[in-house]
């Protein structure tokens, strides 16, 4: 308890109030342009409200090109800076730490009429094709781009998206990075690109503002061992503030039979970090999951699954350690009581057995 609302420092000078993260959540919200709607901004501010230390937006588009979802929230063009405004100053209004994802789907984007599918190297399977070095750069300076107008909209940092399969992470990707250039081979060589953005990302905001990345150790092409070893970069290079690893289930052992015999975590939770901070994602959904991931040496807990639940959770947590998250299937009631929207309540509808049949 002492531990999960206690307030948290970050590198950059960053407080947060508590441990409690909102994982950044596809939601669809958002108007066909990435403009940001009135739904998406009440289901992030009652986040906020409900008392987590840091509120995180869904992944944001950084290009249009790299537009990788309906409805999803936009951060590539000035338009977009009204309702990102709009929205930092609803976050920040309860105490909250306020962060755009940032993101570029690159060969999973949406396919749309004169817009490449960008990829590090041609992909058969989603048809995309190579980028060239000025599109690299280009994509780089995007998402540089993209965190100095989320500054300017008065948030408190950005996250650079670099798991799930999107473009950070198919960099990262022996699987699908069959670049023989800067960009490609070495596992060095394939992290150069998110190096790339971290750094451009420092050098063109204002100190104080937070910067954060996040990783998946397993599945896209990711191998454990790799993406332990870059983590140990990032930490030793102490130009991130903290590390978000989306581990789908924080309790796991790795996928690879080569590297079971101890959590998954654990292969994070071992590394110096220095004045990095680490969290994760994964089934924390109740009391006993949240403190079983601080006491596994976790600086945070991302809650994602439990915050579409709850709005409020570390409230509730903070008024029950024993809390347990409201039992599946839930009613549509029950999800537009605690702020989803109408399109984010059809997403959730996807999700086997999230939603109640006929509700």
């Amino acid at each position: 308890m002492t531990s999960l609302f206690s307030p948290l420092s970050f590198g950059c000078g960053a407080l947060l109030k508590n441990r409690f993260v909102l994982a950044p959540l596809t939601n669809l919200q958002s108007a066909p342009d990435g403009v940001l709607s009135d739904d998406e901004y009440k289901w992030l501010t009652m986040r906020a409200e409900g008392g987590f230390g840091l509120t995180m937006t869904c992944a944001a588009s950084v290009q249009e090109e790299g537009v990788g979802f309906p409805g999803q929230l936009g951060c590539h063009d000035d338009k977009h800076l009204p309702g990102l405004t709009r929205l930092a100053a609803g976050i920040k209004a309860h105490g909250s730490h306020a962060v755009v994802q940032i993101h570029n789907s690159g060969m999973r984007a949406l396919k749309r009429d004169g817009l490449k599918l960008m990829c590090p190297s041609d992909n058969e399977e989603t048809g995309a094709l190579a980028m060239s070095l000025d599109e690299v750069r280009h994509a780089r300076d995007c998402f540089v781009a993209a965190a100095v107008r989320a500054e300017k909209a008065g948030f408190d940092g950005v996250e650079l998206h670099g798991a799930h399969g999107y473009l950070i992470c198919q960099y990262l990707s022996a699987e699908i990075n069959k670049r023989d250039d800067a960009y490609g081979g070495s596992p060095d060589k394939r992290a150069r690109f998110l190096i790339e953005c971290i750094d451009g990302v420092r050098a063109a905001t204002k100190p104080g503002f937070s910067l954060g990345v996040r990783l998946s150790p397993e599945r896209f092409g990711m191998d454990v061992a790799e993406i332990r070893d870059l983590a140990q970069r990032l930490m030793r290079e102490a130009k991130i503030d903290y590390l978000d690893m989306s581990l789908w289930d924080v309790f796991k052992e790795p996928a690879d039979e080569k590297y079971q015999g101890k959590p998954l975590a654990a292969y994070f939770t071992e590394l110096d970090r220095g004045s990095v901070r680490l969290g994760a994602a994964g089934k924390l959904t109740d009391g006993a999951s949240v403190r079983r991931a601080m006491d596994m040496g976790f600086d945070f807990v991302a809650i994602g699954r439990g915050a579409i639940l709850h709005h409020d959770f570390p409230m509730k947590f903070e008024a029950n350690p024993a809390f347990t998250s409201i039992p599946l299937p839930v009613s549509a009631d029950h999800l537009r009581a605690e702020g989803l929207g109408e399109a984010f309540l059809n997403y959730m509808r996807t999700w086997k057995g999230f939603v109640a049949e006929g509700a």
